[in-house]
């Protein structure tokens, strides 16, 4: 791609926009990287224009385009932040500095510094979610051309990306490039588990196909005489959550039952519920199956109706049902948020409050004291397998995998978590270092001025938990 095929891609969805700061951060790229390679022989500038591609795949605004051209300027050219800031104003010159990793000689150890980089970089995100999207467009590129660097390092970077950045995107919603870094990066870590998937996934495929044909005609049939509109997208699952899937069910390949995938994509809210019960109507849903994520949305903004029927010859089929606008979301997450609407830059309304869980989020990790310990909390909370959990009430409570009572108290109310002496789940007391399943009813016992104990900092696995105590301890002057 280049420059021309660039300014008309952004001008295809914001054609009010003046692009003239767009060339000249392409054309400053070229320049301060003239003399450098990439691992594979290639100009570097081709890793800055291919993190500006994805960029424009999902359709972000200019200043975001033009610091991916520019995002590794300041940390491998001579250009400092003020030569940038001049040439380019203060949002850019930011989001650039917020990407430019810190001189490793400052630390005792490379863990260090790329924890106190991951410290740096996530609470900059706390200010601008754009950097950690264009840092989720270079690493992608990253991932993509990883087989040129040495063996150490391919296998360090790839460890990252699937602890991290994958669990990252998936937390912002961003589903397409979470799949595809976790795939890059089980290539790697995983060779013959992945070839072998992979050629199995293959081998399934026609059988697949001709299920997934004959059932959308059914679907097609059933549906034509609905006023709704609406179009019919297959569904598969990337090759690492196949693999991970054999790994907790203890199955090899054949013994996944994995079922077949459908989207039904419509206009509106009132549409996604007529679709579904007429999907229901024509064919026999799974019990237990039905979630309502457009009444009870995920914290990473994911809207749908998910159900499971049963397809022509008994399978199960998997069906998500949602508008184009939570399609969007679905697939690019945070990033749908900055796609420009027709004659304005109009970012989202309500974008500032979709992105308070994660500006809370980060406020937690910023009670821990070390780089390392806030790298380890990072990885705690991004686990994708979360843990859902009920108050008396009914109301749910998403906490991390291994959550114990305490994180759920303090999940509650910070006041609740403080004098918390001991909890009932599902009417039977238990410890405090019980590890909560999915379903359970957790009550709290609270007795007025208890207080928070140093020992459970060893208990709680939430940034959230172990944030508030760490904090209430130093207020009294108790070492943690």
């Amino acid at each position: 791609m280049d420059k021309r095929a660039i300014l008309q891609k952004f001008a295809s969805y914001a054609p009010y926009v003046d692009t003239q700061m767009l060339e000249k951060a392409f054309d400053y790229s070229i320049k301060a990287h003239a003399e450098q390679a990439r691992a594979s022989g290639e100009d570097y500038f081709v890793h800055c224009l291919a993190v500006a591609e994805s960029l424009l795949d999902w359709k972000m605004d200019l200043p975001t385009i033009a610091a991916g051209l520019l995002h590794d300027v300041i940390e491998d050219t001579s250009v400092t932040a003020e030569k940038l800031r001049q040439s380019f104003g203060e949002e850019i010159m930011r989001l650039v500095v917020a990407l430019t990793k810190l001189d490793k000689v400052q630390f005792s150890s490379r863990d260090d510094a790329q924890a106190e980089n991951w410290r740096r970089m996530i609470l900059a995100t706390a200010q601008d979610i754009r950097v950690i999207i264009i840092k989720l467009a270079d690493r992608l590129h990253n991932m993509q051309t990883i087989s040129y660097l040495p063996p150490d390092k391919i296998e360090r970077i790839a460890h990252e990306t699937l602890s991290l950045y994958a669990p990252l995107a998936h937390r912002l919603g961003m589903f397409e490039i979470k799949g595809y870094l976790e795939d890059l990066s089980f290539a790697v870590l995983h060779p013959e588990e992945h070839q072998d998937i992979e050629a199995k996934v293959l081998a399934r495929l026609p059988a697949r196909e001709a299920m997934l044909s004959e059932f959308r005609k059914m679907l097609e049939h059933a549906l034509s005489k609905s006023d709704s509109p609406h179009r019919v997208l297959a569904r598969t699952k990337n090759l690492y959550s196949i693999y991970m899937k054999m790994q907790r069910q203890k199955k090899p390949f054949e013994d996944i039952q994995d079922a077949l995938g459908v989207r039904l994509i419509t206009d509106t809210v009132a549409d996604c519920y007529a679709l579904l019960g007429l999907l229901h109507t024509h064919f026999q849903p799974v019990p237990d199956t039905f979630t309502d994520y457009i009444a009870h949305p995920k914290l990473n903004l994911y809207k749908s109706l998910h159900t499971t029927v049963i397809g022509p010859k008994g399978e199960c089929i998997e069906v998500q049902i949602r508008t184009e606008d939570m399609h969007r979301t679905a697939e690019y997450g945070i990033a749908a948020h900055w796609r420009y609407k027709t004659g304005e830059a109009s970012k989202d309304a309500h974008l500032e409050e979709k992105l308070n869980w994660l500006r809370q989020w980060i406020e937690w990790l910023q009670d821990l004291d070390s780089p390392r310990e806030f790298l380890d909390s990072l990885k705690t909370d991004l686990d994708l397998y979360q843990v859902f959990v009920f108050t008396p009430l009914g109301d749910v409570k998403a906490l991390v995998q291994d959550a114990t009572p305490i994180d759920f108290a303090y999940a509650v109310h910070t006041d609740i978590g403080h004098s918390c002496v001991g909890a009932r789940v599902n009417n039977k007391m238990v410890k405090l270092d019980t590890h909560l399943k999915s379903g359970d009813i957790v009550e709290i016992l609270t007795k007025k001025n208890s207080t928070p104990k140093r020992d459970w900092l060893k208990v709680v696995k939430s940034a959230r938990a172990r944030s508030k105590i760490r904090r209430w301890l130093r207020e009294k002057g108790i070492a943690a």
